[in-house]
């Protein structure tokens, strides 16, 4: 099986310009590609996982990744998906989180010379003279086909800026830059991007000519990826001191049945014909399925050791294990009661709920567990000794935290 042909059995290509060329640059070894990341926040989450593998992928078959980080573009925002403008960042705030996307960056992809290469769009995008950007590059994009791009039209709607509006000029002058400087000869991005991307593809044709060797690729990275990269309580972060192991292989952990064989294929390294076999799993494998994943990216974002750990404390969390690496929080012995904590001041502290009527609540509709233990009693308590070792309390399926006496 050739790389491209991998890259569809795992279900990660949507659509592409030029498939023929592109099979071949790619299967040749022969591809100089570039993915974007604006850089809005100090780390990289799991929305952007798809790409980092698929860059991986890449390399190891002998195609040259270029990391585009978006210092320049940063400045403006990017309207794709978005129903409000993205707040200003201060360059110092930009050339942080750029920073902090490339310590990320090197446990998946290798840079070095003749290997991956890291660029700043506000290398070129800063120095632009506004008037000769309007004549050069202006007056190639026609502002019906732009206002007609799926990326504007949610923004319509509450009022595009023309700051915003820039944004597709200045991706397709990445491309175009990149183009020229690196030999860059192919783009990949989410679903959302098609439109930006195509308006690169299309003014290096147009500058250049018909025969400039430039493509586009995009890949599910919106429909698929990007929501990954949410839950009920904010992003998933790749940065250990954001996002702790224990909680990114729990995150994994907990992935929706129709959704964990869907990832496994398109996320991790596994063989195909392994994960062929696996698509026959049902019912109580399908757990083993999350196990697997989630140990799998574990492994990759943060190392095997922190994943067995990972997998330790998971295991901990349904009757064994050893629980020394999940999230815990501490009471001291004022929150204690004639020498012992109720069921509703645990939740509580352990910040699982607001407060104590909602505590009750939880424990009344039985969705509360203390070491495996379903609470039904809101008036069940624990004494200091138990509360010195540390007790597991639940809310839900996914909710948790170590309590301690300290």
């Amino acid at each position: 099986m050739t790389i491209y042909d991998e890259l569809v059995a795992r279900g990660l290509i949507a659509q592409v310009t030029d498939e023929d060329k592109i099979k071949d640059l790619i299967n040749e070894g022969k591809a100089t590609f570039y993915i974007g990341f604006d850089p809005t926040a100090d780390s990289l989450h799991v929305g952007h996982f798809m790409a980092l593998c698929l860059m991986k992928r890449l390399q190891m078959a002998g195609n040259r990744p270029i990391v585009l980080v978006g210092g320049g573009t940063g400045y403006i925002g990017d309207p794709s998906g978005r129903t409000d403008m993205r707040s200003m960042m201060t360059p110092e705030t930009i050339q942080h989180n750029c920073d902090c996307f490339r310590k990320q960056m090197e446990r998946f992809i290798e840079f070095g010379e003749d290997k991956a290469i890291m660029v700043n769009n506000a290398d070129w995008l800063l120095k632009l003279n506004y008037v000769e950007l309007l004549r050069e590059v202006g007056a190639c994009f026609s502002v019906n086909n732009m206002l007609r791009a799926e990326c504007y039209k949610q923004r319509m709607e509450k009022g595009l800026s023309f700051l915003e509006f820039n944004y597709m000029i200045m991706q397709s002058y990445d491309f175009y830059h990149l183009y020229k400087t690196y030999g860059c000869n192919m783009q990949f991005g989410g679903d959302d991007q098609w439109s930006n991307m195509l308006g690169g593809t299309e003014l290096i044709r147009r500058k250049l000519g018909k025969d400039a060797y430039a493509m586009t690729i995009t890949l599910l990275l919106n429909s698929e990826g990007k929501k990954m990269g949410k839950t009920a309580s904010g992003a998933v972060w790749l940065d250990p001191n954001k996002t702790s192991p224990f909680d990114f292989y729990q995150y994994w952990r907990n992935v929706e049945d129709s959704s964990v064989l869907k990832c496994i294929r398109m996320l991790t390294f596994l063989p195909l014909e392994q994960i062929d076999e696996m698509d026959k799993w049902e019912g109580s494998q399908l757990n083993t399925a999350k196990e697997i994943l989630a140990f799998e990216l574990t492994k990759l974002v943060h190392g095997e050791e922190e994943a067995l750990k990972a997998q330790s404390s998971a295991k901990a969390l349904f009757g064994a294990g050893n629980t020394d690496e999940m999230p815990s929080q501490t009471i001291a012995t004022e929150d204690l009661t004639d020498g012992c904590a109720d069921v509703l001041t645990l939740l509580v502290k352990s910040g699982l709920v607001p407060s104590r009527s909602e505590a009750r609540r939880a424990v009344e509709q039985g969705g509360v567990t203390v070491d495996g233990e379903k609470v039904s009693n809101i008036r069940e308590s624990y004494d200091a000794e138990r509360l010195a070792k540390g007790v597991v309390i639940r809310r839900g399926k996914k909710n948790y935290m170590k309590v301690e006496l300290h």
